[in-house]
């Protein structure tokens, strides 16, 4: 009863934020009366463009849609130059701290130099326009600097999230073919350097089309460096020009490839383009966040992720932001680490995940109680649904119940928010990420389409910030995403409305795991399961976890001579962690005879999913062998682990 409770407690905003707020109430008029001129007017705001633009959407090709045609811009110039040039040049971009200590300011004059000296440098190196750059990066400024550097001679940048694996590194780096792999010596982890070259080492075994490697000297660890193909990013700056003249980007060239789990086993290179990317990212900070000229706004996302790029990079930036950095872990040296970082750069902003969130809430309120806090005027929740319970522990604790909450629904692929309150205008709810950001069209709808009160989250429209494709496969792109419901984009996850029409975000409807905030396909955890040699066959699901939002549940069927024990389970817990990283670790693997399966061969992992949640066994009359599902539910209740 008492989550029903907070579910529908109902939070308005704060008289001055209401008062001051960059949105006002009738946003959401605006946009709905002419979707497209609200898009058009705030391309014009907030984008400096070399070229104007001579229609604001092509739709003639669904749906491989183009956003802001034929105008030219660049998105590090919009950036850096642009604010380097202003009033702004002395102001602080970048605040950086890292987890031993380590403090760097740059205000946008220093970005400005660095980022022209690294575009050099690439183009040294022999990168041109179009040619694919790797990034494998931990969160130091450098990372930042080498994304805006490729933006500016027009390389597209695939960033890989630090803590992969070499294998997933090799895997992106051939799927886009890049010619430059950048990265660090290592990185700090609990005081401990993380060895981060080693592992693009034996993931340079096999990259074909890498011709070199730029390496950050950061953590000072001892690295091995290989003639011809290895160089120092301390010496390509010392001989770097100062002045590169910024790439004539068209609106739809591509800046950046990322990677996101799919059903496959394949991940997929989600490829965002540069005008409309531009212009979403920013207006969605800019209301979302309520960004004024002295904030200092810290979102807590690595810079591998789509968060980390569009509003720990791209958006912040544009806007002439002050934008906080901390590369290390959330508890070192102690579990107040973030909230004494928070009190001593004044943080004003602050966005993280749902499972900090949980994390910070274990660990108790003396650690955010220790610390001044006031300075924040708002909060962000980002990468999954966010329970109530949660949502209210960081509204008092850390919002000192004033601070409002903005819970956002986005995704890899959406590039920027899409479901979200605007702090100065939308009543919260505990749990809820409330209404379509103006000029985003998204509804619930059941299978036939039409209009649910439960079914899928769908969006009806294209809008700026989207994918425009799979890179390498546009199949897989109609596939993945219209297939389902034609001219509806679908995002995977499932939905409810409540009584207030507040859009409640249910979680994946298809085999992707989110843990936390961190897409996993359950396809990639079973391929890497069933190259151990005792597995035969396995099934992955995720089950409910109070700290990551989902952990990765395994059922694995061994190879006849093969006997499970706790020493197995751990061998296969290890090396999911290793094939793809430890994000993927598995919480539970079971030892079972058989899987749940159609007559045609297919996994019921819907069926596991109820016996991993403790829930009544669903129906399964489409089973090959109904009965497979009691022999599995008794081995998962006496799991070994």
């Amino acid at each position: 009863m008492e989550n029903v409770a907070l579910e529908n407690r109902v939070f308005y905003p704060p008289a001055d934020i209401a008062e001051s707020a960059n949105a006002k109430a009738d946003i959401y008029e605006w946009a709905k009366k002419d979707r497209l001129g609200f898009w058009d007017a705030h391309a014009k705001e907030l984008v400096t463009w070399f070229k104007p633009y001579e229609k604001v959407l092509d739709d003639s090709n669904a749906p491989f849609f183009k956003w802001f045609v034929n105008g030219k811009l660049n998105v590090s110039y919009n950036c850096v130059d642009r604010h380097a040039k202003s009033h702004r040049r002395n102001k602080a971009a970048i605040l950086y701290e890292s987890e031993i200590g380590k403090k760097v300011v740059l205000t946008y004059g220093m970005l400005y130099r660095e980022v022209n000296k690294f575009a050099n440098a690439l183009a040294g190196l022999g990168v041109k326009k179009g040619d694919r750059v790797a990034l494998y990066m931990p969160m130091i400024p450098e990372a930042t600097i080498a994304m805006l550097a490729c933006t500016r001679i027009g390389a597209p940048h695939s960033l890989v999230f630090g803590g992969f694996s070499p294998e997933a590194l090799r895997d992106r780096i051939n799927d886009c073919q890049a010619k430059v792999l950048i990265t660090a010596d290592g990185n700090f982890r609990r005081g401990t350097p993380f060895p981060l070259k080693q592992n693009a080492d034996k993931a340079m075994e096999d990259t074909p089309t890498i011709e070199k490697c730029v390496v950050v000297k950061n953590a000072e660890n001892e690295v091995n460096m290989k003639e011809g193909r290895d160089v120092w990013y301390h010496d390509l700056m010392a001989a770097a020009g100062s002045y590169c003249e910024p790439e004539v980007m068209d609106s739809e060239d591509m800046l950046f490839i990322l990677y996101t789990s799919g059903t496959t086993g394949k991940p997929k290179g989600v490829v965002h383009t540069t005008g409309g990317y531009l212009v979403q990212t920013q207006a969605t900070l800019k209301y979302v966040f309520d960004i004024k000229e002295d904030d200092v706004y810290w979102c807590t996302a690595d810079i591998g992720w789509i968060t980390g790029h569009s509003y720990v990079v791209y958006a912040p930036l544009a806007l002439g932001t002050t934008t906080f950095m901390y590369d290390g872990t959330i508890d070192y040296p102690d579990k107040d680490r973030m909230w004494d970082m928070a009190e001593r750069y004044g943080v004003t902003k602050f966005y993280t995940a749902p499972t900090a969130i949980r994390t910070f809430m274990k660990w108790g309120t003396e650690y955010p109680k220790k610390h001044d806090l006031s300075a924040i005027k708002i909060l962000g929740s980002v990468g999954e649904p966010i329970n109530p319970e949660a949502w209210m522990w960081y509204y008092e604790n850390i919002g000192g119940g004033k601070a409002p909450i903005m819970d956002t629904w986005w995704q890899t692929e959406t590039g920027a928010f899409m479901v979200t309150p605007l702090p100065g205008v939308t009543p919260l709810k505990p749990g809820t990420a409330t209404n379509p950001f103006p000029g985003i069209e998204v509804d619930v709808v059941d299978e036939n389409k039409n209009p649910a009160d439960v079914g899928y989250l769908v969006v009806k429209s294209p809008w700026p910030s989207m994918l425009r494709t799979i890179y390498g496969d546009p199949d897989r792109y109609v596939d993945q995403y219209w297939k389902r419901f034609g001219d509806m984009y679908f995002a995977g996850d499932g939905a409810r409305r409540d009584e207030m029409g507040y859009i409640w975000v249910t979680g994946r409807v298809d085999d992707v795991l989110n843990v936390s905030g961190h897409r996993l396909g359950t396809a990639e955890v079973e391929s890497a399961l069933v190259e151990c040699e005792e597995v035969a066959e396995a099934a992955v699901v995720g089950k409910k976890h109070e700290v990551k939002g989902e952990s990765v549940c395994c059922f694995v069927i061994l190879k006849d001579g093969f006997e499970g024990s706790p020493e197995l389970i751990d061998k296969l817990k290890k090396h999911v962690a290793v094939k793809i990283g430890p994000i993927a670790r598995p919480d539970d693997v079971i030892f079972t005879g058989s899987l749940p399966k159609t007559r045609s061969g297919k996994i019921m992992r819907r069926l596991l999913r109820d016996i991993a949640e403790g829930r009544a066994i669903g129906d399964v009359t489409t089973l090959a062998d109904p009965g497979a599902m009691q022999e599995i539910a008794a081995k998962y209740a006496g799991k070994e682990d």
